[in-house]
Formats: structure tokens, sequence, C-alpha cells
């Protein structure tokens, strides 16, 4: 008897860690919520581990994008909160700027493969392009001192953060629906219809 090697798609996991650690961390961005354990313990928990597996997992499928994407991801999240807790050398708002930055350059990379994919994952990958920029742009105010509108950007990233998480959470509640139920609970692209015949 064959062995049934086949596997469920981990892109729910995968986006499922990054919706809610992203709009958990813009939730604070908000001003509604401290930087404290319940962000950074979903960030290296849910946001970093969770996404690594789903990534692996994705590369074992041969889907090179989300592997890539939940991979590197899930680090950048573990990443972070080595550098906001637990690095022992504080990281300046300059270099939090450049760090951004070069996940922003990354993103946007990851953008224009979305535009061979549906429509969603556009939203996420365009809208996270936008909170990476912002969020440099919102150092760069604290390295200049002007505290206040360093308040404000962070409160407009905020608000494009939980789009971009809520697109993420979005997405990975389309495909476990749409997979169970067999047909289109939740649309993901205008033209495609992958259940219909």
């Amino acid at each position: 008897m064959a062995e049934n090697n086949k596997i469920g798609n981990p892109g729910p996991i995968g986006l499922m860690g990054f919706g809610m650690t992203t709009i958990l961390l813009n939730i604070h961005n908000l001003g509604v919520t401290l930087l404290d354990g319940h962000i950074l313990g979903m960030g290296l928990f849910v946001g970093g581990i969770a996404q690594i597996i789903a990534g692996i997992f994705e590369m074992k499928k041969g889907n090179t994008f989300a592997s890539t994407a939940f991979t590197l991801y899930g680090f950048f999240w573990i990443s972070f909160v080595y550098l906001l807790i637990y690095c022992p050398v504080k990281t300046t708002p300059i270099g939090m700027a450049f760090y951004l930055l070069i996940w922003g350059l990354f993103t946007t990379y990851m953008f224009i493969g979305t535009l061979k994919l549906n429509k969603v994952l556009q939203l996420i990958f365009g809208s996270l392009s936008i909170l990476f920029y912002i969020l440099v742009i919102e150092n760069f105010m604290k390295v200049a001192n002007l505290t206040v509108i360093a308040e404000i950007i962070a409160r407009i990233a905020g608000v494009i953060g939980v789009f971009c998480g809520g697109s993420a959470f979005y997405l990975a509640m389309a495909e476990i629906l749409n997979e169970t139920y067999g047909k289109i609970v939740l649309p993901i692209d205008i033209e495609k219809d992958e259940y219909n015949n």
C-alpha cells in the first residue's frame, strides 16, 4: 500500500502568524496598548516560529515565493523582538531606520512577485511595503528629535499596519474556508476562481 505523502496547505498558518502579530504591533502603534509581553510573545512564537515552520513546509511543496516570505518574515519577528529586548546594545533610531529600510526593499521586491498572484496578496505586500517606509520615516523623525511628528507618523503606520495584518488574516481564513467548503466563501481574486468548473 502506497504511503500518502500529501501535506495540507501551510499557507494559512504563516498568514495567520504574520497577520495576528502585525495587527497587535500596530494596535500599539496606534497608541492603544504598550509594547509589552502580549506583542513580544506573539512576535517570537506566532509571528516568528509558526511562520518559519510554515515556510519550511512551503519549501517542501515547492512554493519558493511562500517559503521565502514566511521564513524570512518569521525571522524578521524573531530579530525584531531580539533588537527590542535581548540585544545587549540598544538599537538607535538611525539603526532601526536602516533595519526597516532593508525590510522595505525586500518587501517591495516581493510585492512585484505578487503581481502574478492573487489580489489579496497584492494588498498585503503593497501595504506592508508602505508600512516599512513609513516606519523608516518615523525613525528618521526621532533622529531629528521631532518627537511629535514621529508620534503622528506612528499613528499613520498603525492604521496601515492593522489593514495589512487584517488582509493577511482575511486571506488565511479565505484559504481555510474555501478549501473546507470546496467553493468560494471568501473571494481572494477577481479574475480567478479555482473552485468553479
